[in-house]
């Protein structure tokens, strides 16, 4: 049986993750806050941005830089900024 949450991205009840995916307190925040849906959103903004801004998760500033985007985008509201990205229309 699955586990639901109030997911604060999506702002309704949906359903949580299978387990704690990210490390420390963050990650449990993440774990009783986000939902799946709402983490595979977040996946795709990631591969986005280690991709167009050549981020090296070897390198400390990178991987801050992208858990700072992580929570602006999960728990903020902010949608991650990718030059010269266009989102495609939603009709």
């Amino acid at each position: 049986m699955s586990r639901t949450v109030f997911c604060e991205y999506l702002k309704q009840e949906a359903e949580g993750l299978d387990f704690q995916l990210y490390p420390g307190e963050l990650g449990k925040r993440i774990f009783d806050n986000i939902s799946k849906r709402a983490w595979g959103e977040w996946m795709k903004k990631q591969t986005m941005l280690v991709n167009e801004k050549k981020l090296n998760m070897m390198n400390a500033d990178h991987r801050k830089l992208l858990e700072q985007e992580m929570v602006n985008f999960l728990f903020e509201g902010k949608d991650v900024h990718i030059e010269g990205y266009i989102p495609q229309a939603t009709n």
